[in-house]
């Protein structure tokens, strides 16, 4: 994953995580067959949940670079380029 995807996760962890608990904490509602409460916790348990996956895709995404060296030589012929690159932390 790269590192917006994991700042995507967390704003949208940390929103589910607020909704949920004030579902859960701060509504008072009798309804028959369902539970606003219950949606609260599953909601504010699916929050957490992707806040840390975010949190996680965070940490180990930033870890890509890219280097490039070139090299430009006068030659007889005219001129030579060579260009080397350099990909850290790819699998």
């Amino acid at each position: 994953m790269y590192r917006t995807a994991g700042t995507g996760l967390i704003a949208l962890g940390a929103i589910l995580a607020v909704v949920g608990a004030i579902m859960k904490f701060a509504v008072n509602v009798t309804t028959s067959g369902f539970s606003i409460n219950t949606v609260g916790v599953i909601l504010l348990i699916a929050g957490i949940v992707l806040f840390l996956v975010g949190v996680a895709a965070l940490a180990t995404g930033g870890s890509r670079r890219t280097s490039i060296r070139e090299d430009v030589q006068q030659t007889p012929t005219g001129h030579s380029r060579i260009e080397e690159r350099s990909d850290q932390g790819l699998p």
